[in-house]
């Protein structure tokens, strides 16, 4: 398959009259990039074939009221519910009809987002090396590792008495601890590890200070960073069959891909708009498809998955996710009457007034509003008959 022309005359003589012009040439366009044997060639244009035949709706059908009909009815009986995760009494998931609103209206960061941190063949079966993982992923702060802390305004120190068993649990010492805190970055502070207690850090502060600045930099200290990914707030390390998944609360795709014992390829989270940012629109429509008919199943709603998949083409098809309302998708109409339906009247009908725009009444909504015909189903077909023509005319 080394010349174009041969390829482009198999592509013709597979493809034409069977799928749109359009399809036959971007198939031309794509296909030439690679190097195939025609049975790799063939395989890939009976494919082509299939998915679009398997795509096609009658002239005229209504898919949107249809999808619309078909997610909204079963979503009346939805429950307004936050559940427990899968018996795990430290996290929540967020499921039912606040979830499907969350999906459908493209939020920037999930009420509760999760992720799934799938280990490779050396971590993944072995409890401790997963155990090191979730060490190395969690979010740890001085204050997950603090038992007490006091503010000695007399002396101009803050002394801190960490938590022996939390730093045991953590994969930490106290002088994991005296190092980042040697970073603060203030006025000279001298730290050192008190004589009397083992335990205990003591942040000397120089002569002159104000008190209370010395108060506010104990809520600096105690937020201070020690190890971890930032926004991975808990690690829940979880037996799935014969091996070892993190459940993590809180997401950062692109940071937790790049820990040394991950496997990248099978991280997954809820965040959809960083699947976006991280992997890229088609990841996300995938995951938007997931999480919807997730939501749907779970619920034990039967929805056909093709209706979740136009509402994810509708949100995705402009190269980002954009959500279902007026700030996306319905805000976005070319009919005036169609957005003035939706939300927001007065304003949009002024601001289509004033740029002068010509609504040409060609979709659903509009069209009501008029009184028209509706261009679905035998509303589509425009038969004109005269009366005056002879009956032979027609033959």
């Amino acid at each position: 398959m080394s010349e174009v022309t041969e390829l482009e005359k198999l592509i013709e003589e597979r493809l034409r009259g069977r799928v749109p012009a359009k399809i036959v040439e971007d198939a031309k366009n794509v296909l030439k990039k690679y190097t195939l044997t025609r049975e790799e060639l063939e395989k890939i244009l009976e494919m082509i074939v299939e998915e679009y035949e398997n795509n096609i709706i009658d002239p005229g059908e209504p898919v949107g009221t249809v999808a619309a009909q078909s997610i909204g009815e079963p979503s009346t009986q939805m429950t307004l519910r936050t559940f427990h995760y899968a018996g795990v009494r430290e996290l929540n998931v967020t499921l039912g009809l606040p979830r499907l609103i969350e999906l459908v209206d493209a939020r920037k960061t999930p009420s509760t987002p999760l992720m799934y941190v799938y280990l490779d063949e050396e971590h993944k079966y072995d409890r401790e090396k997963a155990a090191a993982i979730a060490r190395e992923i969690e979010l740890t702060r001085i204050e997950n590792v603090t038992l007490r802390v006091d503010v000695d305004i007399f002396n101009n120190a803050v002394i801190i008495e960490l938590d022996p068993e939390m730093l045991a649990d953590k994969g930490l010492t106290i002088e994991d601890v005296k190092k980042v805190l040697e970073k603060l970055r203030t006025k000279k502070a001298r730290v050192v590890i008190s004589e009397r207690n083992p335990n205990e850090i003591v942040i000397q502060f120089e002569e002159g200070i104000d008190p209370s600045k010395i108060e506010k930099l104990r809520d600096r200290i105690l937020k201070m960073k020690i190890k971890g990914i930032k926004g991975i707030n808990k690690v829940i390390i979880q037996r799935r069959g014969d091996e070892y998944v993190l459940v993590c609360e809180g997401s950062n795709l692109a940071e937790v891909m790049k820990v040394k014992g991950v496997d990248y390829r099978k991280v997954r989270t809820n965040n959809i708009k960083e699947v976006e940012e991280v992997l890229g629109i088609e990841a996300a429509r995938a995951l938007l498809i997931e999480e919807i008919m997730s939501v749907l199943e779970e619920q034990g709603l039967d929805v056909d998955i093709r209706h979740v998949m136009l509402v994810a083409d509708m949100m995705t098809r402009t190269g980002t996710v954009k959500q279902i309302g007026r700030h996306g998708v319905a805000g976005e109409k070319p009919s005036v009457l169609a957005r003035a339906a939706f939300e927001v009247t007065v304003k949009q009908l002024v601001d289509a007034a004033s740029r002068g725009e010509v609504d040409e009444l060609q979709g659903v909504a509009e069209s009501v509003i008029v009184g028209g015909y509706i261009p679905v189903g035998t509303g589509r077909i425009k038969l004109v008959y005269n009366p005056y023509l002879k009956e032979s005319s027609f033959q």
